[in-house]
């Protein structure tokens, strides 16, 4: 299991960005650039995110963030405090 510097498992990150994204894991692959398969290994923790798409998961928390949508912008910021604090 892949760990972030607060130690949050940075495999449960995946399924709640999708689901705050309201996308399929098909359409969330391509979004990242990644195959279906690779996204339902992270959300079923058979493989972790490499660097770049990790970097591309905190891109999209950082956007949603400054959604005009306050409950999407609430989780954004507790899922960024949780996975990639400062």
């Amino acid at each position: 299991m892949s760990q972030t510097k607060s130690g949050a498992d940075t495999n449960a990150l995946i399924r709640p960005l999708r689901s705050l994204c309201g996308l399929t894991q098909e359409q969330f692959a391509a979004k990242l650039g990644v195959t279906l398969v690779t996204v339902n290994r992270w959300e079923n923790y058979r493989a972790k995110p490499m660097p770049l798409a990790f970097r591309q998961l905190k891109a999209l928390l950082v956007e949603i963030s400054q959604s005009e949508i306050e409950a999407d912008q609430v989780i954004a910021y507790r899922l960024l405090e949780q996975y990639f604090p400062n």
